[in-house]
C-alpha cells in the first residue's frame, strides 16, 4: 500500500496566500498571481495541492476552495500529458471520492474537473470513471446521486463522439437506459439531469438512443407539465431535436404537441418559452410543416405576435422609458462585436439585374436590438414569423392582418413597437400580399420614424428597409423621396441604436435604388460626411458601410469634383489617425474599396498614400508570420491578424480596378509581386482569395509588371483549382482567364498546367453558378489564345460550357469566351456534332455581339447547316423550341 500523499504546511500556507491574492479586483496583484502560478507549475505536485485544497480542506471557505480547483482545471487543459503519473492518480482518486461534496459549488467544480481529464483523451485511460459514476447514481445519499448526474452531464456533452465509438466498448447501450430509469426521480434537479444528458445524443441519431426512442418520447410526454422549469425546458429542447431526427415517431402525436408547444411558447419562465418557440422555427423547416401547422395557425399566430414584444426588463436595459439622447456617450469597447470581412469573389452580371447578385445573405435579419441577451423569446418569435410568413405566404396574412390594424396603431408605445416589427418580420414572406396596404402603410411607418420614442424610431427603420425593393419600384416622388429625407435626419438622431437602424437601412436601401440615388447625392452626402463628426465608435463602423454601399451603388456617377471635395477629407483624416494595429482599419479599407472603384480618375490624387499602406500593411503582416514560423514556442507569439492582408490585398485590387493603367507607376515603385508571390502560397484559404483577384485586375492593369512573374504564377495557380474551395478556385480560375487574353499565343506552355482541372470542374454536378460561368470564359479565353491545344478536348466540355454562359449579360469577357469556341469548333467540328443544339441555344442568348462574332455565328450556322443539308437540317430544328427557332431565323437566317 502506498503511502497516501500529504501536504507541507509551509507550501500549502503559500498556495492559500496566493488562492486569496487572486480573489483581489487589481490588475497588478492579478498579473503577479499569474507569474506565481506559472513557476509553482514547475514543482511536480503543485497540482496535488490544488486538489487537496479543494476537496480536503474543509476548514477554507469555498469560493477559494473552488478556485483552487478551477486553477487546477487549467492546468490539466494546458499540461496533462506531463503529468506525473503518481499526481494523475491521486487527482483522479479524490475526485472519483468527492464528487458527492455536500456543497454544490465543489462538487460542481470536481465535475467540471472529471470532465476535463476525460476529455483529454482520458476516457480510454480511467476505464473504472463512467462504471463508478453510473454506480454512484443508484446511491441513496442525494448529494452523491446529484454530483455523479453533473459529471455525467458534461461528459455527455464534450465527449459525445467517443462515447459512441467503439473505442470504449460502447458504454451508452448501458447508460442510456440507466439514464431513462431516472426521468421519474423524485428530485426535479436530477430529471432536469438526466434528460440533459440524453438529449446530447439525439442529433447524432446514436444508435443506442434509437433503441429506446419510444420508451424515451413516452418519458418525455411524462414528463411535460412538470413543476421545475428546467425539466419543462429539457423536454422542449427534446422535441425540438426530434423534429429534425425522428419526425416519424412524432407525427402520431403532432396534434397534441402542437398544442404542448402552443403552451409552453407562453411559459411563465422566459428560458422555457425560448425553448418552445425554437420549435416553429424548426418545423418550418421541415416539408410536413403546412400539412400539420395549417389548422393552428390561428392559435399560433397570436402567441407569437405577443412574444414579439418587449418584456419590462428589456425596456429596463434598453432605457426604453427615458428618452435619452446618448450619442455624446462614448461606447464601451466590449459592446463592438468583432466583423468578418467578405474577401473578393470575382461573379458575372446577369441577365436583368443591375451588377452583380451576390449568394443572398440576410444583411437585414433580425438584429434590431443587439444589447440584450443576444437570442431571446423576441427575436425568436419574430425569426419563427418570418420564416412561417415564407411557407404560409397569404395564408398566414388572413390571420395576421386583423391583429395587425389593432397593434399598428396602438396608443402604447409598446404595442405599436411591436407591430412594426411583425410588418417587418412577414415582409419577405407575404409580400404579394401586403403590396395592396403598403400605399397606406409606408408613409405611416416615414411618421413612425419620428416618433417620440427612439425603440419606435430605431424598429421603424428597420421595417421600412424590409420593404425597400418595393418602395423603390414606385415613382421616386411617392415614396423614395419623403423615406430618403426622413432617414437622412434618423442617420443624425441623437439616440445611437436609432443611428444604427438608419444607417442600417439607408444601406439596404442604396443597394435597392443603385441609380436612383442619383440626384439626391449632394444631399446624401451631406448627412453622412455630417454623420462622421458626430457618432462614436460603434456607429462609426456602420457607416463607412453604408458609406461604401453608396459608392458601390452609384458607381461613377459619385466622380464629380464637388463630391470628391465632400468625401474624400473625413475618409482620409480617419485612415491618417488610424495606427496599423487598429481593427478599424479593416471597415474603412472595404469603404475606401468600393470608393476607388467608383471614382476611377477621381480617386488618384489620393492613391499613393493609400497605395503604399497597403503594401505595407501585406509586408508586415507576411513578416510577423515568418518570425513566428521559425519561434521555438509557436503560443508564446501572437499569431499575425491575417485579416489585415487579405483587407489590404482587396483594397488594392478596388485600386487597380478604378485606376487601370494609373496605377501602373505605384506597381513599378513596390514589391508588390513579390509579396503576391508569398501570398499565394499562404496557407490560409482567404489570403490566396484575395490575392488571386489582385493578380487579375493587376493582369487587366498593368500587364508588363505582371508578365516576368508568369512562368512562377502558373503552376500556383493550377494547384488551387480545386473546387472544394470554392472563392480560391473562382478567382484562380478567372485570373488565369485574364492571363490567357494578356498572353495570347505565349500562352502555349501553361494550358497542360489547368486545362484538365478546368474541364473537370465544369463537369462537376452541383457547382456553383458563379465558378461555372468563370469556368467557361477562362476555357473560352484558353482556347482563343491556344486553339491547337484546347479544341481537341470540345467534345469534353461543350455541352456544360454552352449552358452556362447561356445566362450571362453581354460583355467583353463573354465576348472573348465566345470567340474562343467558335475558333475552336472551326478547329475541331466533330466536337461540337453530339451537342450542337446547346450551341444554338447559347448563340441566341446574345442581345447584339459585334459584328466579326456575328459573322464567326452566321458561319458556324450555316457551315453546319450546309454540311447536313436541308432535310436534315429541318428535322434537327424541328426540336427547337419556338423562341430558339424564332430568333436564330431572324438573327441567322437559319
Amino acid at each position: 500500500m502506498e503511502c497516501a500523499w500529504k501536504p507541507d504546511e509551509q507550501g500549502l500556507q503559500q498556495i492559500l496566500q496566493l488562492l486569496k491574492e487572486s480573489q483581489s479586483p487589481d490588475t497588478t496583484t492579478q498579473r503577479s498571481v499569474q507569474q506565481k502560478l506559472e513557476q509553482l507549475n514547475q514543482y511536480p505536485d503543485f497540482n496535488n495541492y490544488l486538489i487537496f485544497v479543494l476537496t480536503k480542506l474543509k476548514s477554507e471557505d469555498e469560493p477559494t476552495r473552488s478556485l483552487s480547483g478551477l486553477i487546477l482545471k487549467n492546468n490539466v487543459k494546458a499540461h496533462y500529458q506531463n503529468f506525473p503519473n503518481g499526481v494523475s492518480e491521486f487527482i483522479k482518486n479524490e475526485c472519483l471520492q468527492n464528487i458527492g461534496d455536500s456543497s454544490p459549488l465543489i462538487r460542481a467544480t470536481v465535475g467540471i474537473l472529471i470532465t476535463t481529464i476525460a476529455s483529454k483523451g482520458e476516457l480510454q485511460n480511467w476505464p473504472e470513471l463512467l462504471p463508478k459514476l453510473c454506480q454512484l447514481l443508484d446511491s441513496e445519499d442525494y448529494n452523491t446521486c446529484e454530483g455523479a448526474f453533473g459529471a455525467l452531464q458534461k461528459i455527455c456533452e464534450d465527449s459525445a463522439e467517443i462515447l459512441d465509438s467503439d473505442m470504449l466498448d460502447r458504454p451508452l447501450n448501458v447508460m442510456i437506459p440507466k439514464f431513462l430509469q431516472f426521468f421519474k426521480h423524485n428530485s426535479p434537479k436530477i430529471r432536469s439531469h438526466a434528460i440533459a444528458c440524453v438529449n446530447q445524443f439525439i442529433i447524432s441519431r446514436t444508435q443506442a438512443l434509437m433503441l429506446h426512442i419510444d420508451p424515451f418520447i413516452e418519458n418525455l410526454f411524462a414528463l411535460a407539465t412538470d413543476e421545475e422549469p428546467e425539466v419543462r425546458k429539457n423536454v422542449c429542447r427534446a422535441l425540438v431535436m426530434l423534429l429534425e431526427v425522428r419526425m416519424d415517431r412524432l407525427l402520431p402525436h403532432m396534434h397534441n404537441i402542437i398544442q404542448y408547444m402552443l403552451q409552453r411558447t407562453q411559459d411563465q419562465d422566459e428560458n422555457v418559452a425560448l425553448e418552445a418557440c425554437e420549435f416553429w422555427l424548426t418545423l418550418a423547416e421541415q416539408p410536413v410543416c403546412k400539412d400539420v401547422l395549417s389548422g393552428h395557425l390561428a392559435q399560433l399566430t397570436p402567441v407569437l405576435v405577443n412574444g414579439m414584444r418587449y418584456s419590462e426588463i428589456d425596456i429596463i436595459l434598453l432605457k426604453g422609458d427615458v428618452e435619452e439622447e446618448d450619442e455624446a456617450i462614448p461606447d464601451n469597447e466590449q459592446d463592438i462585436r468583432p466583423r468578418f470581412h467578405r474577401s473578393r469573389t470575382v461573379a458575372q452580371q446577369h441577365e436583368g439585374s443591375d451588377g452583380i447578385e451576390e449568394e443572398d445573405d440576410d444583411d437585414d435579419d433580425l438584429d434590431d436590438d443587439d444589447t440584450i441577451s443576444d437570442w431571446n423569446l423576441r427575436k425568436c418569435s419574430a425569426a419563427a414569423l418570418d420564416v412561417l410568413a415564407n411557407v404560409f405566404r397569404d395564408e398566414l396574412l388572413l390571420h395576421i392582418l386583423p391583429l395587425l390594424k389593432e397593434l399598428l396603431f396602438h396608443q402604447e408605445w409598446v404595442v405599436k413597437e411591436s407591430g412594426i416589427l411583425v410588418l417587418g418580420a412577414i415582409a419577405e414572406g407575404c409580400m404579394q400580399g401586403m403590396i395592396a396596404y403598403l400605399p397606406e402603410l409606408i408613409p405611416h411607418l416615414v411618421q413612425c420614424l419620428s416618433d417620440k420614442k427612439a425603440l419606435v424610431r430605431s424598429i421603424a427603420c428597420w421595417t421600412l428597409s424590409r420593404y425597400a425593393h418595393w418602395v423603390v419600384s414606385q415613382p421616386p416622388d411617392q415614396y423614395l423621396k419623403p423615406l430618403m429625407t426622413e432617414l437622412l435626419k434618423r442617420i443624425l438622431d441623437g439616440n445611437k441604436r436609432v443611428q444604427e437602424a438608419a444607417c442600417s437601412a439607408f444601406a439596404t436601401l442604396e443597394e435597392e435604388a443603385c441609380t436612383e440615388l442619383v440626384p439626391y447625392l449632394a444631399f446624401i452626402l451631406d448627412t453622412l460626411v455630417f454623420a462622421f463628426s458626430k457618432y462614436q465608435h460603434k456607429n462609426l463602423l456602420i457607416l463607412y458601410d453604408a458609406i461604401g454601399t453608396l459608392a458601390d451603388s452609384v458607381g461613377h456617377h459619385l466622380n464629380k469634383p464637388e463630391y470628391i471635395q465632400m468625401l474624400m477629407p473625413p475618409l482620409i483624416q480617419k485612415w491618417n489617425q488610424l495606427k496599423d494595429e487598429d481593427k478599424d482599419l479593416f471597415p474603412l479599407l472595404e469603404c475606401l474599396s468600393s470608393v476607388a472603384t467608383a471614382l476611377q480618375s477621381g480617386f488618384l490624387p489620393y492613391c499613393e498614400p493609400v497605395y503604399q499602406r497597403c503594401v505595407n500593411l501585406v509586408q508586415k503582416t507576411l513578416a510577423q508570420a515568418m518570425v513566428n514560423l521559425h519561434q521555438s514556442q509557436p503560443d508564446a507569439y501572437e499569431s499575425p491578424d491575417k485579416d489585415f492582408m487579405i483587407v489590404a490585398l482587396d483594397l488594392l485590387s478596388g485600386l487597380a480596378e478604378g485606376l487601370g493603367g494609373n496605377i501602373e507607376q505605384l506597381v513599378a515603385r513596390s514589391n508588390i509581386l513579390t509579396l503576391m508571390y508569398q501570398c499565394m502560397q499562404d496557407k490560409m484559404p482567404e489570403v490566396r482569395q484575395s490575392s488571386f483577384a489582385l493578380l487579375g485586375d493587376l493582369t487587366k492593369a498593368c500587364f508588363q509588371h505582371v508578365k516576368p512573374c508568369i512562368a512562377d504564377f502558373m503552376p500556383i495557380l493550377g494547384t488551387n483549382l480545386n473546387p472544394e474551395l470554392i472563392s480560391v478556385c473562382n478567382n484562380a480560375t478567372w485570373a488565369i482567364g485574364e492571363i490567357s487574353i494578356q498572353m495570347g499565343a505565349d500562352m502555349q506552355p501553361y494550358v497542360a498546367m489547368v486545362l484538365h482541372q478546368l474541364i473537370e470542374i465544369i463537369n462537376r454536378p452541383n457547382t456553383p453558378k458563379t465558378l461555372l460561368e468563370n469556368t467557361a470564359i477562362t476555357i473560352g479565353r484558353l482556347g482563343y489564345v491556344c486553339p491547337q491545344e484546347v479544341a481537341p478536348m470540345l467534345q469534353q466540355f461543350i455541352r456544360p460550357w454552352c449552358t452556362s454562359l447561356r445566362n450571362i449579360r453581354d460583355n467583353e469577357e463573354k465576348d472573348s469566351a465566345f470567340r474562343g469556341i467558335c475558333t475552336m469548333i472551326t478547329v475541331n467540328p466533330g466536337g461540337v456534332v453530339q451537342d450542337f443544339i446547346f450551341f444554338c441555344d447559347a448563340v441566341a442568348s446574345w442581345v447584339n455581339p459585334k459584328d466579326d462574332l456575328r459573322d464567326m455565328f452566321y458561319k458556324i450556322l450555316h457551315g453546319f447547316k450546309d454540311q447536313v443539308g436541308e432535310e436534315n437540317w429541318c428535322r434537327f430544328s424541328d426540336q427547337f423550341p419556338l423562341p430558339l427557332k424564332e430568333r436564330l431565323a431572324a438573327f441567322y437566317g437559319v
